[in-house]
């Protein structure tokens, strides 16, 4: 019996589960605000290009709606005054930490925080104590759960809007209206409260950005949330006709310019408005009010659209942050420019796309290798000095760090490439002792060279 009653609570979690994974969208919300009301699970693509503006997350990135377009708010807790209890007069009373907390609900996202009360040590410990509250706005649950220590409670407050708070609620007990509202959390027998301001996260912040005269608008009315508000007499999707005028049996409305084709050629007239055709690759868009744009049409770097590093808006890539060029494919990061002075290509040339490009006589990742200066001789003589006889401060770590250099050694100074053959010519004593010994450094497409005479004997010269 045990065994059927389990099974069938799991099977009505199933179903459960199932019935919200079904749940949609006010797909044709006609703005951000009602859009996001329809459900917790709802967000609003603000991109005026794109063919769905109200759907899942999900759903809006799988139709090529990048995420810096999406809005999709989820409240939060913020903890307004939370003052300590270090004052000696305290440890006689009751003290509640925190004192003031505000709280943003979306209909179906809980939010929770935690009520520290500390009670005096002369007292007796707290087994049990019940929260009261103020009275709440309509529709708004708060719960408690408490974890218990000592002199010390710990409440956890649990808060969750089943709808849209508004000031159209009737509810006699809240004289706030507008919101935010404020309701009192209290431990039953005492005086001390804690203050929540509770406002509703029901509107979008792009409702208030308007863009007047908007292209995107037929320059006829503001763009609001990826959304036309046309100016009288204006109508349409893109306020691209006046109301009542006359539809061209030629389809002109449906042109950018005298001689443009209809709809683009990506489309078809209806009514004086294009109608976009569908592509094979869902989402992959044609767009605007002449289908004159699409998300799939820029360049292509890495075999991916805007390097990946991007999104294609009517034909031109947006690239993400850090990211430029015109196939997002120039990192903006300078790490990797970085020198060992900690300048950005050693001061001697130029970070471009994530790499160094040097002045004439510099080289190397980070323009600190000038094989033809003076210097030189004197930067890679312990290289060559391990990689020809094995001795030196770098003999022990000698193929790690000397790899770079190709070393031929030869009997005699008469064996070495004439002066104009080569571009450094060095004369230089090893580490340890008085042998003298001369080697040459050239750069070639291998990398760099070096000849080196092998020494005869040593000289204090």
């Amino acid at each position: 019996m045990a065994v059927k009653l389990l099974r069938l609570c799991l099977l009505l979690v199933l179903l459960c589960y199932s019935r919200a994974e079904q749940q949609t969208c006010l797909t044709s919300a006609s703005n951000c605000d009602k859009c996001i009301q329809s459900g917790p699970q709802c967000a609003w693509c603000n991109n005026p290009y794109s063919d769905i503006h109200c759907n899942t997350l999900r759903e809006l990135l799988s139709a090529g709606c990048h995420k810096h377009h999406v809005f999709n708010p989820q409240g939060g807790v913020l903890v307004v005054k939370n003052d300590s209890s270090t004052e000696p007069e305290n440890a006689k009373a009751m003290f509640l930490q925190p004192q003031e907390v505000s709280l943003h609900l979306r209909p179906g996202v809980s939010q929770s925080f935690p009520i520290t009360i500390t009670i005096p040590t002369d007292q007796q410990p707290i087994t049990e104590l019940n929260m009261d509250t103020s009275p709440v706005p309509a529709g708004v649950n708060i719960t408690f759960s408490s974890i218990t220590g000592g002199n010390r409670l710990v409440v956890q407050v649990n808060a969750e809007a089943a709808w849209c708070l508004s000031e159209s609620d009737d509810s006699n007990q809240m004289q706030n209206r507008t919101g935010p509202w404020s309701v009192y959390i209290t431990p039953r027998g005492f005086s001390l409260s804690v203050k929540l301001e509770i406002a509703p996260a029901c509107k979008c912040d792009c409702m208030n950005d308007r863009e007047e005269n908007s292209p995107s608008c037929s320059g006829h009315g503001a763009l609001v949330c990826a959304q036309c508000e046309c100016y009288k007499p204006y109508v349409g999707q893109q306020c691209q006709r006046k109301a009542g005028s006359f539809f061209s049996p030629n389809e002109d409305l449906c042109r950018s310019g005298p001689d443009a084709p209809v709809c683009s050629g990506r489309g078809r007239c209806v009514e004086g408005f294009c109608e976009c055709e569908k592509r094979v690759n869902p989402k992959e868009m044609y767009s605007g009010a002449f289908c004159q744009c699409s998300n799939f049409d820029c360049l292509y770097h890495n075999n991916s659209i805007c390097g990946g590093n991007g999104r294609c808006e009517c034909g031109e890539c947006v690239c993400d942050k850090d990211w430029t060029g015109e196939d997002c494919s120039c990192t903006m990061e300078t790490a990797s420019c970085m020198a060992n002075n900690q300048q950005l290509c050693n001061g001697r040339g130029t970070c471009w796309c994530g790499a160094c490009v040097c002045h004439s006589e510099y080289s190397g990742p980070t323009c600190e290798d000038c094989i033809r200066c003076s210097s030189s001789c004197v930067n890679h003589v312990e290289c060559v000095e391990c990689l020809s006889f094995g001795t030196g401060p770098k003999k022990d770590r000698c193929d790690q760090e000397c790899g770079y250099l190709n070393v031929t050694l030869v009997e005699s100074p008469d064996d070495l490439p004439q002066h104009e053959e080569v571009d450094v010519f060095c004369r230089m004593r090893t580490y340890e002792g008085y042998c003298i010994f001369y080697y040459t450094l050239s750069r070639t497409p291998s990398g760099r060279d070096s000849i080196v005479v092998r020494p005869k004997g040593c000289s204090r010269k």
